[in-house]
């Protein structure tokens, strides 16, 4: 499947996709359905990819492009049957996912308990995932490679697209931690709910998508409910009040940062689809360089971040040390941190799992479905943590906010996944 840009924004040069040699061209007022949740216990997610004429992405190709004009005007009415294999990808669709959600939970929870010995070197903990990450990502690529999972194909695809995805995720990270030191603790999640909404315009504005009325409503249902469920009857009525107006609007670019590097991820494995064919573009390929760049720009901005921790530029060696003695419970002081290192690798195990389950949900289906998994596994996680565990304080109890937030989400959800009507032949040249 081959695309062509025809939009005159400023993206068009770096989301352009060469053609294939041979396509088809399927009328763009043909609805198109791809894989849903519609099966999973929990509420159904799915998702209606719709080409409209003047998306910045056209199925259509050079050559049927030139193609005879009598080939051209040939049209037939057919119905489009579902493809052979729809039921066992509807079926990975609902494994993937459900795993993802229960990784997506395990992970909120074991960091909090990561976070029980490490609750005075937070910063050395993100550092080391975020650098560990590329040597065990690349690790794993390497290893793909030599048994010839990952071709050169794969590897030769356009760095300029990791590169913006590491750019993103970098300035994420920093805007996000800058603004969160400012704001009051409650309207971080509430502003952090951007990210869907700047998701669904993104997957409009590069992705060439249409969503319905139904599924634009049911993201922002889904993005209330998780603010609703986390703040928890929070007295929100003052909460930025004396707050400069700067703080909160640059948490909002922080979740902006983050889907934008999401939709980026996903137009990666559609633009893969065009220039390897047949070939599945395998997941390490996104995640290795991704995480590479990634690293590669939080690096740059380390004297930023560890001054915005409270930690001196000129300290921070001293601080490292003292957090891998801690990370490893080991040296003269650890005091406190009991739990380690059991606690922070479980953590790190789990969140490395989690990472995969995730991308690989946005390949099969896509960085929508992705999110709003994410925040399901939000209130499911809140719940956990008001029980008693391990190294954790007694639970707490959850108030009416937290039961009528996740009512929201899910009326949300089970709004998004509402089927929609098909048509019932569409026409193909």
């Amino acid at each position: 499947m081959g695309y062509s840009v025809s939009t005159t924004s400023s993206f068009s040069h770096f989301f352009s996709v060469p053609p294939p040699p041979r396509t088809y061209t399927i009328k763009n007022d043909a609805t198109i359905p791809f894989l849903s949740l519609s099966s999973m216990p929990l509420p159904r997610l799915s998702l209606r990819r719709r080409v409209p004429q003047d998306a910045p992405f056209q199925l259509a190709s050079e050559t049927t492009r030139r193609a005879s004009s009598t080939t051209r005007n040939v049209k037939a009415e057919a119905s489009l049957p579902d493809p052979p294999s729809s039921s066992s990808n509807t079926k990975r669709v609902v494994l993937v996912s459900a795993l993802t959600i229960a990784l997506a939970v395990a992970n909120r929870v074991l960091y909090k308990l990561a976070l029980v010995p490490m609750k005075n070197h937070p910063f050395f903990l993100a550092q080391f995932t975020t650098f560990g990450y590329v040597i065990i990502y690349f690790s794993i690529l390497f290893a793909r490679y030599r048994s010839g999972i990952v071709t050169d194909e794969m590897i030769g695809l356009p760095k300029s697209r990791f590169v913006a995805i590491g750019a993103l995720e970098a300035l994420g990270v920093a805007s996000g931690m800058a603004a969160a030191a400012m704001l009051p603790g409650p309207a971080i999640p509430i502003l952090s709910q951007t990210f869907l909404v700047w998701q669904l315009s993104f997957s409009v504005l590069l992705l060439g998508r249409t969503y319905t009325f139904n599924q634009i409503s049911g993201c922002i249902l889904v993005a209330i409910g998780v603010a609703a469920a986390v703040t928890s009857g929070s007295d929100s009525g003052q909460m930025l009040s004396g707050v400069e107006s700067m703080w909160p609007v640059l948490m909002i670019a922080s979740s902006a940062f983050q889907a934008g590097a999401s939709i980026i991820k996903e137009f990666v494995f559609v633009d893969a689809e065009a220039r390897l064919k047949e070939k599945s573009l395998d997941i390490f390929v996104v995640n290795s360089f991704g995480s590479g760049f990634q690293a590669l720009f939080i690096l740059l901005f380390l004297p930023f971040l560890s001054n915005l921790r409270g930690i001196p530029f000129a300290q921070l060696p001293s601080y490292l040390k003292d957090g891998a003695g801690c990370f490893l419970n080991i040296g003269a002081d650890t005091s406190g941190c009991n739990g380690a290192p059991l606690l922070p690798l479980l953590y790190i195990g789990t969140n490395l799992f989690f990472n995969m389950s995730l991308l690989s949900v946005v390949k099969i289906s896509s960085a929508i479905v992705a999110s709003l998994i994410v925040m399901l596994s939000v209130p499911i996680s809140i719940y956990i943590l008001s029980l008693p565990l391990p190294y954790l304080e007694a639970g707490a109890t959850l108030s009416p906010f937290f039961l009528f937030g996740s009512t929201v989400l899910l009326l949300g959800l089970i709004l998004y996944s509402m089927p929609q009507p098909a048509k019932d032949g569409s026409e193909i040249s």
